[in-house]
């Protein structure tokens, strides 16, 4: 079945998904693997946040002020991560400072497409070396896909203070 969040292909199955980060049950039962993998090993667990804030915005939803946000403190810290090369730490303390100042974030029209790498993908990476080459392989590409919004990111993190 398709995901209609990231446009990848997942099996068919009934079962629980996000309230606003919209996808297909099988994407969404992926994505909880992937976070299983990466809280249960510590070897899979130091691009964590970069996987969450990819796979966050990748599955944007619709225009509700939750999914506006959402988006804009995920491609937040997928700027400062790719872009101005902070450590994963300190961009988290970075969203935390974002969240707490109530930012509120407009709609971005999502792409077209999100690349062709998905969850799915990541999964599919034997060990921890190559896992974390596929995140960062997937964050890269997921957000080069939200390019035409990079000017807008850029300027909530320069009134941000960064």
């Amino acid at each position: 079945m398709r995901c209609f969040g990231c446009g990848g292909d997942f099996p068919e199955m009934d079962g629980p998904t996000h309230p606003y980060m919209l996808s297909s049950a099988g994407c969404w039962a992926a994505y909880g693997e992937l976070l299983a993998l990466e809280y249960e090993d510590r070897a899979y667990a130091p691009l964590h946040r970069l996987s969450v804030d990819t796979y966050a915005v990748q599955h944007p939803g619709i225009d509700t002020p939750r999914a506006r946000n959402s988006v804009g403190i995920h491609l937040s810290r997928l700027s400062l991560i790719l872009e101005l090369g902070w450590p994963i730490g300190k961009a988290n303390d970075a969203m935390q400072i974002i969240t707490a100042k109530r930012f509120t974030f407009p709609w971005l029209s999502p792409p077209a497409s999100f690349g062709p790498l998905t969850v799915k993908n990541v999964l599919e990476a034997e060990g921890a070396v190559e896992h974390m080459a596929a995140v960062q392989l997937w964050a890269k590409v997921v957000w080069q896909a939200w390019g035409e919004h990079h000017i807008a990111v850029r300027g909530w993190l320069r009134e941000l203070g960064w």
